[in-house]
């Protein structure tokens, strides 16, 4: 069994013809990690429309190889990515982003960055997890340090997504809109 991964590609500024361009390519690699992703989406600007960056979550045996995933991704090879978040994480519903009740369309989705300091905070799966797409910590490389807490959650707004997170226990959240992602079928 291997340890599960949060890898957030924040796109750079100017970056979307190259990600049009590099898509089928973007896929192709993805599709070789179809059997350890536990979810994967873009995110979108407030407009809904202009994307922002890449989530995926997936299940690999260690962090070199979390590495591997997040750096020799084609658009991250080619500098349409700025940064990359990747950090270990523990899927706490104990299913993948297609077992989620709600489906794939209807509502609005958003992923939820809360990132920690000090004290642990938001380990347990919220009481109203029926709204959850996926829920966990983010944690150091050896999983014994706590980093923050990552979400997706279907809301009705920013604010609503914002607020699945104990909100004076991180440094930071941050609240994006997302969509389920894939090749189209």
């Amino acid at each position: 069994m291997g340890m599960e991964f949060l890898c957030y590609h924040r796109d750079r500024p100017g970056s979307l013809p190259l990600r049009h361009e590099l898509l089928e390519e973007h896929w192709s690699y993805m599709d070789q990690y179809a059997k350890e992703m536990i979810a994967r989406g873009p995110t979108f600007a407030d407009d809904g429309d202009t994307p922002t960056g890449s989530v995926h979550i997936v299940d690999l045996p260690d962090p070199a190889a979390a590495r591997a995933f997040a750096f020799d991704e084609p658009n991250y090879q080619a500098g349409a990515y700025r940064d990359v978040l990747l950090r270990r994480w523990r899927n706490t519903l104990g299913r993948t982003m297609w077992d989620f009740p709600g489906g794939r369309t209807g509502g609005n989705r958003y992923l939820v960055l809360g990132l920690g300091t000090g004290q642990a905070a938001d380990l347990a799966v919220p009481p109203d997890r029926h709204e959850l797409i996926a829920y966990g910590p983010l944690l150091s490389d050896d999983g014994a340090t706590w980093l923050g807490t990552a979400a997706l959650v279907r809301a009705p707004d920013p604010d609503t997504a914002r607020a699945i997170l104990t909100q004076d226990r991180y440094a930071d959240v941050e609240v994006h809109n997302w969509q389920f992602g894939g090749r189209p079928a």
